[in-house]
């Protein structure tokens, strides 16, 4: 099955995800910037992958254009998106549903890798952003102890990434 990989990084962990796909599926990785000029029509099988940025997978939305296209033509549509939040939080399938249609939903396969921050490679406004994301989770009346740690947790770069996250994915590539 001839496979690409399609990725949107900005701080690394998407990227790597890619790479990790790729190197284990034997196939073409692709950045998305770079994306446009690829004929998705020459492949069995599309994987885009993306990072969560205030609930959405960015990129997406460039992605949904050509589903309706791929699907008709019978090609394996695969999404993975990358956040920050640990795999086990309940809130993850809600949010990854919420990225599609109906329609949509019944069309791909969606997977989430969790990923972490990296202060280092953020811009001043993410950075700042979650800094007020902590405040607002750590100063809540109600917070649950989830939603405290989390607080502490995203103060500083972390990185939960891990190669076993992709193998759902790559079970699905087979």
């Amino acid at each position: 099955m001839k496979s690409i990989v399609i990725y949107n990084s900005k701080t690394g962990f998407t990227k790597r995800y890619a790479e990790w796909i790729c190197e284990a599926a034997s196939c073409e990785c692709v950045k998305f910037k770079k994306a446009g000029k690829t004929s998705l029509m020459d492949y069995d099988a599309i994987v885009f992958g993306g990072w969560f940025m205030a609930g959405k997978i960015t990129g997406l939305d460039w992605f949904k254009k050509k589903m309706p296209a791929l699907a008709a033509a019978n090609k394996k549509l695969l999404v993975y998106a990358v956040g920050a939040t640990p795999p086990q939080s309940p809130d993850i399938p809600a949010a990854m549903r919420k990225n599609f249609t109906d329609d949509e939903w019944g069309k791909v396969k969606a997977f989430y890798c969790p990923g972490g921050l990296n202060y280092d490679k953020m811009n001043f406004m993410s950075k700042l952003v979650m800094k007020m994301l902590s405040k607002a989770l750590s100063s809540k009346k109600d917070a649950t102890e989830a939603e405290k740690e989390q607080a502490k947790m995203i103060l500083s770069s972390y990185d939960l990434s891990d190669k076993k996250y992709i193998e759902p994915l790559l079970a699905e590539l087979k």
